[in-house]
């Protein structure tokens, strides 16, 4: 028997709309991150591309749990001397929501060329307005929803 390979002009990406409105942002990253490397498909291969496209809308309004607001911190650095930036969860829902949904994917996706090609077909959006209506993408309902 044969190995089964799939070839790239063999990959059928779907579109999948996520409301972010009430989800916890860790479980909800995870189940994204999940989606986007197509691990739930049968044809799944660690070095294939094979996953669907993720449509985020309501990123503003995510839910953590614990004191994550004001205990986690983002970092960043510009590569000069004392130039380390902090920035609260807080503060980034209120500056960049979408950021926040993105690094969490980011960081539940492999750390390679190929991780950050799975990344790009991640859309993440303020409101319930998002510019892929012509792609029709289906709701997709989370497993694990926040309470």
């Amino acid at each position: 028997m044969k190995t089964f390979a799939l070839k790239e002009r063999e990959i059928d990406r779907k579109w999948y709309l996520v409301d972010a409105r009430d989800q916890i942002l860790g479980r909800m990253a995870s189940q994204i991150a999940n989606r986007l490397r197509g691990k739930y498909k049968p044809e799944f291969s660690p070095h294939i591309d094979n996953g669907d496209f993720i449509v985020v809308v309501n990123c503003e309004k995510i839910k953590v749990t614990g004191n994550k607001l004001l205990d986690k911190k983002y970092y960043r650095h510009s590569g000069w001397v004392g130039s380390l930036k902090e920035t609260s969860l807080a503060d980034m829902l209120a500056r960049h929501p979408e950021r926040v949904i993105s690094l969490a994917v980011r960081g539940m996706l492999p750390k390679n060329r190929l991780g950050r090609a799975m990344l790009k077909r991640l859309k993440v959006y303020v409101g319930d307005n998002h510019p892929h209506l012509a792609q029709k993408p289906q709701p997709l309902e989370l497993p694990y929803q926040g309470k």
